[in-house]
């Protein structure tokens, strides 16, 4: 099972933040042959973060070299998909995750109740 982690999961699993993740999501995390993070998700983090709008540690990149997660870079096909989705979600960063879990065939670990109306492989956590 390969799965990638919306931005808000992420943050739940950096702050060891089980109950917001759920027991049987958190399980499949730990247990998943790959889980990967994108880019997106760390411009996203950074961006909130540079702004005030979010506390979050101040090396990201380390916290998730220590996870052992894999980083998911951002590719063209990536991007086009995202520009072509359904206007079912208007936040730029879920539109590239869900895009990104599109091409490369990965399932969505997110609480994000309008995900789900794409076609896209979603585990749901909280």
């Amino acid at each position: 099972m390969k799965l990638l982690l919306d931005t808000h999961v992420l943050l739940w699993w950096l702050a060891d933040d089980v109950d917001r993740i759920g027991a049987s999501t958190a399980d499949a995390i730990r247990h998943a042959d790959e889980v990967f993070v994108s880019v997106a998700s760390v411009w996203e983090v950074e961006i909130k973060r540079a702004s005030g709008k979010l506390e979050a540690g101040d090396d990201l990149p380390g916290a998730l070299r220590a996870s052992g997660f894999d980083v998911l870079d951002i590719q063209i096909g990536h991007a086009s998909i995202a520009a072509w989705l359904p206007k079912h979600h208007n936040d730029p960063f879920d539109r590239m995750l869900i895009a990104q879990a599109q091409v490369e065939e990965l399932i969505l670990v997110t609480a994000d109740k309008l995900i789900p109306l794409y076609e896209v492989a979603v585990m749901h956590a909280g």
